[in-house]
């Protein structure tokens, strides 16, 4: 599922006191560009040139300080090529897009994080197939496992953003040290400290799949995990488009794999409870036993560094910090979860093509790492760029040549299914349904 770590919305006062400043420092207001900027700045903008004036609307979900930082990351762009962009965010991003789109107010510009979503714009030909500069820089830049979630029909329609990486294991690394444990790196290291932890009267795994209307969701992205791991990723498209039935024994297979771990009274649910406490811990508060020692491990997404407390120190010395979740199968590469936005135009105007080819490059993509808070599989961007522990670890992870990517089966799902049947049916499984019924009923929704 996508889910925002931080509340969001467009920004006002600090972005535009930003383009000020930015604008001042540059310099002459000669340049024969129309802008503001020097020469010897503007020289990664060339190729941008010749819109001087020009404005494009963007609209996406990120608000708050993340737009802030969004805006600043292309002030420079801005400022060198003449190009406005008039960016704006929305807690109804979803919704309003399909308003506007639907009442012929487009933005020249979205930011998608549901594949799904884009290719249902796409399909109704909304969407502007991209220009060649924006596919080449893409293809330049992000793997073909990325690109083929704005790909439509043959049509290649934008290129990622942001991301986050799903696949993480939470632990106290000061616990681990005191105790002696490694990290594990193999399947049957994780499940042999886990029977370990265990054995010395801890339960060490802590879970929490509450989230209010969308209660659930967590559980899924633990079985997409698992399904990358008990199954190939061909098998994994299959299922997140329906070529086998969500009650195929592949399937099956996935989800008592997870359930070996979520529903193993011996295993869980450390500081909260037992197996059904699973369903009313909420995913905020979910990992925070582990500061306790309560428990000593927790499956979530990078975003999950938002929720410790205040204060809490997220790094590999640490209170807390996250391993890769191993994979069962390492011959088979190493399959990682995640999620993220994707670029897309519903305008081809020259301007609005520059933009969206700027936003694919590696410039974009270490101008908005250099300020904080920021992951994205973009190929080009330096770690050396991105300061926070846990998105300098997800960058590596996302670049890695052996990495498997696919993106959060939920949000690839239609709506009825993914944000749906397939949430309640963790619920009625983690509360102790059983697999088959549980798989049948999920199949059963799934539109004809």
């Amino acid at each position: 599922m996508a889910v925002s770590a931080r509340p969001r919305q467009a920004i006002a006062i600090i972005g535009a006191l930003g383009l000020v400043l930015a604008a001042t420092a540059c310099g002459s207001d000669d340049d024969s560009s129309g802008s503001n900027a020097n020469s010897a700045e503007c020289s990664a903008y060339e190729k941008y040139k010749g819109n001087d004036g020009k404005k494009v609307s963007i609209y996406a979900s990120i608000r708050d300080a993340e737009a802030d930082l969004l805006e600043q990351s292309w002030e420079q762009f801005v400022d060198c090529t003449g190009i406005e962009i008039d960016y704006e965010g929305s807690g109804e991003f979803e919704a309003q897009l399909q308003v506007r789109v639907d009442g012929g107010n487009a933005p020249d510009i979205a930011f998608i994080p549901q594949p799904g979503l884009l290719a249902r714009f796409a399909q109704a030909g909304k969407l502007k197939e991209a220009s060649a500069d924006t596919k080449s820089m893409a293809e330049q830049n992000y793997s073909a496992d990325w690109l083929k979630y704005s790909t439509v029909d043959g049509k290649f329609y934008g290129a990622p953003l942001g991301s986050n990486v799903k696949s993480f294991v939470w632990y106290s690394p000061k616990t681990f040290k005191e105790k002696g444990w490694e990290v594990p790196t193999t399947w049957d290291q994780l499940i042999a400290l886990s029977d370990k932890i265990a054995a010395d009267g801890t339960k060490p795994w802590c879970v929490g799949i509450e989230s209010g209307d969308a209660t659930g969701w967590p559980a899924t992205d633990w079985i997409e995990d698992l399904m990358l791991r008990t199954q190939t990723p061909e098998v994994y498209d299959q299922w997140t488009t329906h070529g086998i039935p969500f009650n195929d024994p592949k399937v099956a297979e996935a989800l008592d794999r997870a359930g070996t771990i979520l529903k193993n009274e011996k295993y869980v649910n450390g500081g909260f409870g037992g197996v059904k406490s699973i369903t009313t811990t909420s995913f905020q508060e979910a990992g925070t036993p582990i500061l306790q020692n309560k428990c000593a491990l927790h499956r979530q997404a990078s975003f999950y560094a938002n929720q410790w407390p205040e204060n809490t120190k997220v790094a590999e010395d640490g209170d807390v910090f996250a391993f890769y979740f191993p994979a069962i199968d390492e011959s088979k590469g190493k399959p990682v979860l995640g999620g993220g936005e994707f670029t897309v135009a519903f305008a081809d105007r020259p301007e609005v093509q520059a933009v969206q080819t700027y936003l694919a490059s590696g410039e974009h993509a270490n101008a908005r790492a250099k300020l904080g808070n920021w992951v994205s599989a973009n190929n080009k961007l330096d770690t050396a760029n991105v300061a926070n522990p846990i998105d300098k670890l997800s960058v590596q992870i996302l670049q890695d040549k052996g990495t498997v990517f696919r993106f959060d089966g939920s949000d690839l799902m239609p709506g009825a299914v993914g944000a749906g049947t397939f949430w309640k049916g963790m619920i009625e499984w983690i509360n102790g349904k059983d697999t088959a019924t549980v798989l049948s009923t999920i199949e059963s929704s799934w539109p004809k």
